[in-house]
């Protein structure tokens, strides 16, 4: 009886096997016969009901079938095996003597749309754009902004300094002083740039990203000039009315200062990781130029005044495109920049 079992076990396992149109159903009927729960395990339970004599003869019965199902098994999966990999080298097969299919069409990275926008924006508004070092000298990073060395405010910017003195400039501001030196008043300019923090990594922060500054140098220069600039600003980049609030703020190089807060739009004030779970994000510090730092440029602040501001085009971008990780905007995957 347990012999002719194992025949027909052969008989329709074999049958199966060779019936299978794919590598799961070879392994479904493997399994089914082979398997630690299979038919042949089952029957293998039934050897210790036999006397010895019967026990050997149909032991040997057993493994001829237990021989020939693995190997008729490892033969079709070696077929299997062997057309899928015929099937996806036609695939993945190139013909290198053909000519190249050209240059692929890119696209501006949204930080550099969004810094195109604003350019056109103050050159409409009269302001001249201007561009400075990224290695930069401390008197023009500091110094010059009412920061001497032993001021505590050096200490709210995270710095990277080189062997010979130098630093990798942390804000676009030395463009500002630049700017008053060689041109003098009355001055409208915007200073778009990469600058450098000593920043740990996170979804909101980066050791590298992008800033625009801006300065006006006139006489009669007040907060309301500051306010409408500000708002047209705003109001040019996102394309609609945005919801902000006006708070005090220091910044050595402007008195009085202000911090311009948005609310978030990515989480739309509910609270995330950009916003740091406070509804609003830190976007624009402005503020009346401080007299001693017109003074250090050589202007008269009895006959002149101004105001500046400063904002984050690497933050401005996430807002504007709803990006909740800054990392996504350095890492350079082309599969996420396509999309802009």
């Amino acid at each position: 009886m347990l012999e002719t079992q194992l025949e027909e076990l052969r008989r329709a396992t074999l049958a199966a096997f060779a019936s299978v149109s794919s590598l799961q159903e070879l392994e479904a009927c493997r399994v089914e016969a082979l398997g630690r729960k299979g038919s042949l395990a089952q029957m293998t339970k039934e050897f210790g009901k036999l006397e010895p004599s019967e026990r050997a003869r149909l032991g040997k019965v057993l493994n001829s079938v237990k021989q020939d199902l693995e190997g008729e098994y490892e033969e079709k999966k070696e077929s299997f095996e062997r057309t899928e990999l015929e099937e996806q080298l036609a695939k993945e097969w190139v013909d290198v003597t053909l000519p190249a299919p050209g240059i692929r069409p890119g696209s501006l990275h949204p930080i550099t749309q969004i810094q195109i926008e604003i350019e056109d924006l103050f050159t409409s508004l009269g302001f001249a754009v201007l561009d400075g070092p990224e290695v930069e000298t401390e008197e023009h990073n500091f110094d010059a902004l009412n920061i001497p060395p032993t001021h505590p405010a050096r200490d709210m910017q995270d710095t990277f300094w080189l062997s010979d003195g130098h630093l990798l400039r942390t804000h676009t501001s030395p463009v500002q002083v630049r700017g008053m030196r060689q041109c003098g008043p009355p001055l409208r300019m915007i200073a778009p740039g990469r600058v450098f923090r000593n920043e740990e990594v996170d979804a909101s922060h980066e050791h590298t990203f992008y800033q625009l500054e801006g300065m006006m140098v006139d006489r009669d220069v007040s907060v309301a000039n500051l306010i409408y600039f500000m708002k047209t600003l705003l109001s040019s980049i996102f394309k609609r009315e945005v919801t902000v609030r006006l708070r005090p703020g220091y910044f050595p190089f402007v008195e009085p200062g202000f911090e311009l807060d948005i609310h978030c739009l990515i989480c739309d004030g509910v609270g995330c990781a950009v916003c740091k779970h406070s509804g609003w994000v830190e976007l624009l510090p402005c503020g009346l130029v401080h007299p001693h730092v017109l003074r250090m440029s050589g202007i008269d602040p009895d006959e002149w005044g101004g105001f500046a501001f400063g904002l984050g085009l690497t933050r401005l971008a996430m807002m504007r495109y709803g990006i909740d990780d800054i990392r996504q905007l350095q890492g350079g995957d082309l599969r996420f920049l396509q999309q802009f």
